[in-house]
């Protein structure tokens, strides 16, 4: 499913592309598609899979792992697809209309393989994000999961009052753009790893 997002997202944004008279580069949102569809991806292995993994008698450990490796490997395809889709996007002029899709300046600074390896980890967060959503609903339900998100958009409000308090954006802001996509996603990896637990010790215990 996310490659066909992909696919389809890439005609609609070339399609835009040229239809604005300009002769500037273009660059649209359009890349954000097949990432957010693997968060609904990432929803469904649970809510989905996981009650006919515990019909087929598999353990969640089993369901778990295999789950993730799925996951990884699709994200491994995704990334490989916007690698390719942006060379041929720098190679033929942007599509023959100057409007980039994949090849996002910020995203390949560092050449293609630190865009692979960013795209790799954005769509593995996302995807985690939605399998440890989806678990705790079936752990806890509707309201932890509503408690959950309550608190992450309280702590992400607590900390933008802290900088805004020590009138520390010059500096947050100074280190976002030296530290670049590249770096953010290293930032990123031991989130998803910690996520990756949580998940894993919230499903232990859920029933199908």
């Amino acid at each position: 499913m996310p490659l066909l997002v992909l696919g389809a997202s890439w005609v609609i944004s070339i399609l835009i592309f040229a239809m604005i008279p300009i002769d500037e580069p273009k660059f649209g949102g359009g890349a954000q598609a097949p990432l957010w569809a693997l968060m609904a991806v990432g929803i469904q292995a649970m809510t989905l899979s996981f009650p006919f993994s515990q019909a087929m008698s598999l353990t969640r450990r089993e369901f778990y792992l295999g789950t993730l490796a799925a996951a990884s490997v699709t994200g491994v395809m995704l990334s490989t697809a916007f690698v390719l889709i942006g060379l041929l996007e720098r190679a033929t002029n942007g599509m023959g209309v100057n409007g980039y899709f994949a090849y996002l300046p910020a995203m390949w600074e560092s050449g293609w393989l630190g865009a692979w390896f960013t795209y790799l980890v954005v769509t593995m967060f996302l995807f985690v994000i939605g399998f440890w959503a989806a678990t705790i609903f079936k752990r806890w339900g509707t309201i932890a999961v509503t408690l959950v998100l309550s608190g992450i958009g309280l702590l992400l409000v607590g900390v933008v009052f802290l900088i805004t308090r020590l009138e520390a954006w010059p500096a947050t802001w100074t280190w976002l753009v030296e530290t670049g996509p590249l770096g953010l996603a290293f930032w990123a990896v031991p989130f998803i790893a910690l996520m990756a637990l949580g998940s894993y010790l919230t499903l232990r215990r859920t029933v199908a």
